[in-house]
């Protein structure tokens, strides 16, 4: 005898649905939902699946290039074809609400969660990225959540085999509730191999394969869909527990499985697990073909615990597993491969051609739904909401003249500032050589770069967001995201490519929240056009508020680009640091120089100032030509943008980020400004658009003749150096470091700041 709750508009309210889109759903079923139902349509209207209040927005990014394999939104992941019959399947997403309330599982899982998306391509995942972001590390429960994510991350991809080769950590005080934890991974595929996240052919089976599905995450979809509170402790059983050690032998064995053709379909269980996997691949068949659906007997499902509902079974999001549509007599096949590989590999049900998302247990039929209904495209509610501009109310700094500060001592204040010193707490705890196809370690290229085996080419990848250039100016932040994401491919010699992005803001019912998501997209947008580089999917995750602490806050907006690149014959990598001593150290760019949104300003005036740093997308476009130019041709030995710190922080990277070929500087600055501040702004201001390279002295003037060509503002500024740091600024001193002092700045100082020894 069933004992499921009524389902009434209450209920519907208590899952996340409002009253009209229950309406909506009565109306399309032409009954009242049973309980199973009302879940499935919960999680699949939830903003995580059915990105109801940004697809608007998101489509109007640009979405098609030539060398695209499939459009944004079509299957799991970009695929961008490279040549020699490759293409490299690519994504980033999110996993901050379940990372907020167990750093540790919430972490691992969102890394197990993109590689699944990136192998269920048929892709074989060679490189992992993240982009995370805390808030004060004095903050103790902040100090708790940095060691669980970072142990997470680590511990995940290093037991899966696959490298963290890149990523970012920032601290803001925005962030102390509301970490966001953005995780990317990347594949490399023959062509032919690839495989569609679709269901077709009426009598296909339908194959559950992995893990068995217990009640773990459950609702982890609609958690995602929600403001941070004091409750959210309450749902830790929303967040997934990962086990990396059997994802390693679903991906061998789901690889393994695409080579013997026998599968016709594949997709991840990720957020909504069999809801939105059975769902999706329905609809994906439906409009490819005209027709498709799926019908399930959930009595055949691998359970974890005995007495799971029909509605537990659809929602749980367990982790580690996939749905495969087999080719019809061919399931054999694939349950055997996955039998040798000690993996469940169990039919299920079916495809249709009624159109209908079909659903059986214990003999009876306890949801069936039109599959498009469910879906982004079909009958999934798309909102568009109300954008009102609301400029921060940030105080002006009151700048103080030049002459009283001691710049050496600022500089290496910067240097050493959580945001801007030393990561290697972090990233040591990560394998970023497994799979031997690593180039540099990390820190010594502005972009990871991989070799890929078999050809001469290396493949780079960045992932990036100054998240308080778009708080303080959303479409000029959102296209510096994306310019700058660039400019470090680039620097490497790799010519970018495409883009995948990770989407993170607050409430979007809040007119000045979906403002800032609405005009960061079209920053965004034109940054994207302006280089070429087509968006190929990728995140939206909003609900970063959070009443932790009392009071609510939002996050600083933050639209995090992960971009990849080419670089044609791997010999061209240039790296970031100096080379050798005696080389020319040449700038190119000439932006106005501003202190707003920069590091320096927080630190010594606490503020961030009133607007964000210009862009010139023009001067980005002929910048980034510039560099692979140089790349290809060897005129160029290091390069490294100018971004977070400034000048002077770009130029103590350059000496000390190889630990093992340290080298001085020498340079001397041209300042003509009367104004009182000018050494503040030339120094640390993090105008747009630089980039300091060194350069054999003798081919200096082949190089400032191919900036000229580009139109690129190009002057030589100082020389590289055996031991000592010196800047100077119209032939009078200002600063003078030794090696030792930059190390000792930059080294250690996040460790420090975060109390290890606590935790």
């Amino acid at each position: 005898m069933s004992t499921e709750p009524e389902v009434n508009l209450q209920l519907a309210q208590e899952h996340g649905l409002n009253e009209e889109e229950y309406a909506k759903i009565c109306d399309v079923l032409g009954r009242t939902p049973s309980f199973t139902e009302l879940g499935i349509y919960s999680v699949m209207w939830s903003e995580h699946c059915s990105y109801k209040n940004s697809i608007a927005v998101l489509k109007t990014l640009p979405r098609e290039g030539a060398s695209l394999l499939t459009q944004a939104g079509e299957e799991n992941a970009g695929l961008v074809d490279i040549g020699d019959n490759l293409a490299v399947a690519f994504k980033i997403e999110s996993h901050n609400h379940p990372s907020a309330v167990e750093p540790y599982q919430g972490a691992a899982t969102g890394v197990g969660g993109i590689h699944r998306d990136i192998f269920t391509m048929g892709a074989r995942p060679v490189a992992s990225l993240d982009s995370l972001r805390f808030g004060s590390p004095r903050d103790p429960r902040v100090r708790y959540l940095v060691d669980g994510v970072v142990r997470g991350i680590g511990d995940y991809g290093n037991s899966f085999g696959v490298p963290t080769v890149a990523g970012e950590i920032y601290f803001e005080e925005c962030y102390t509730g509301n970490p966001l934890v953005n995780a990317m991974s990347v594949g490399l595929v023959e062509h032919h191999k690839t495989v569609s996240a679709t269901a077709h052919g009426k009598g296909n089976p339908v194959l559950i394969v992995g893990s068995s599905t217990g009640r773990d995450g459950i609702h982890g979809a609609t958690f995602a869909s929600e403001e941070l509170s004091e409750a959210s402790e309450d749902k830790r059983p929303s967040v997934q527990v990962g086990d990396p050690f059997a994802e390693k032998l679903l991906l061998e064995a789901t690889l393994e499985a695409i080579a013997t053709g026998a599968v016709s379909g594949l997709q991840d269980m990720g957020a909504a697990g069999l809801t939105s996997s059975t769902s999706e691949m329905s609809a994906r068949g439906i409009e490819k073909n005209g027709s498709g659906g799926i019908e399930i007997d959930l009595d055949l499902t691998p359970a974890r615990e005995k007495g799971m509902t029909a509605y537990e079974l659809m929602l749980s999001e367990s982790q580690e597993r996939m749905l495969i549509v087999s080719e019809k007599g061919r399931e054999q096949e694939i349950i055997d491969v996955y039998k040798k590989w000690d993996v469940n590999a169990v039919v299920i049900g079916q495809v249709t051609d009624d159109n209908m998302l079909r659903v059986r247990q214990h003999g009876e039929v306890v949801a069936e739904i039109p599959a498009m209904s469910l879906v982004l495209g079909g009958g999934a509610p798309v909102y568009i909401r109300e954008a009102v501009e609301k400029k921060p109310d940030t105080p002006a700094a009151d700048l103080a003249p030049d002459s009283s500060l001691d710049f050496k001592a600022l500089s290496l204040q910067l240097l050493s500032r959580p945001n801007i010193a030393s990561k290697a707490w972090v990233y040591q705890q990560y394998d970023s050589m497994v799979q031997t196809n690593t180039v540099t370690p990390a820190g010594q290229t502005d972009a990871a770069v991989i070799r890929i085996k078999g050809t001469r080419k290396g493949l780079a990848m960045k992932t990036d967001c100054n998240s308080r250039y778009v708080y303080l100016n959303p479409k000029s932040g959102g296209a510096i995201a994306v310019a700058e994401c660039a400019r470090n491919i680039a620097c490497t010699g790799a010519r970018p490519l495409a883009v995948t992005n990770c989407l993170n803001f607050g409430n979007p019912y809040k007119p000045e929240v979906y403002f800032q998501f609405k005009t960061s997209v079209e920053g965004m947008g034109d940054a994207c056009r302006m280089f070429d580089t087509p968006v190929t999917g990728g995140n939206v995750s909003f609900y970063n508020e959070t009443s932790l602490g009392g009071g609510r806050t939002a996050i600083y907006p933050t639209p995090t680009i992960g971009m990849i690149g080419l670089l044609d014959d791997i010999d061209n990598l240039v790296e970031s640091t100096f080379c050798k001593a005696g080389d020319a150290i040449v700038l190119f760019g000439d932006p106005e120089l501003t202190l707003d949104g920069s590091e320096y300003l927080v630190m010594q005036y606490a503020t961030p100032g009133a607007d964000s740093p210009a862009v010139d997308l023009k001067h980005e476009k002929n910048l980034q030509e510039l560099l692979v130019t140089l790349a290809a041709k060897k005129l160029v030995n290091s390069a490294h943008d100018v971004s977070d710190g400034g000048l002077a922080v770009t130029l103590a990277e350059k000496s000390i980020m190889n630990r093992d070929r340290m080298l001085g500087f020498e340079v001397d600055l041209e300042c003509a400004n009367s104004d009182r501040a000018a050494l503040q702004k030339l120094l640390f201001s993090e105008a747009q658009g630089r980039v300091v390279i060194s350069v054999d002295p003798g081919r200096a003037g082949a190089v400032i003749e191919e900036a000229d060509h580009l139109n690129v503002p190009v002057r030589v500024i100082g020389k590289v150096t055996p031991a000592e740091a010196s800047i100077a600024v119209n032939g009078r001193p200002v600063a003078e470091f030794s090696i030792d002092e930059l190390l000792h700045a930059y080294n250690h100082a996040l460790e420090s700041a975060l109390h290890l020894e606590e935790l």
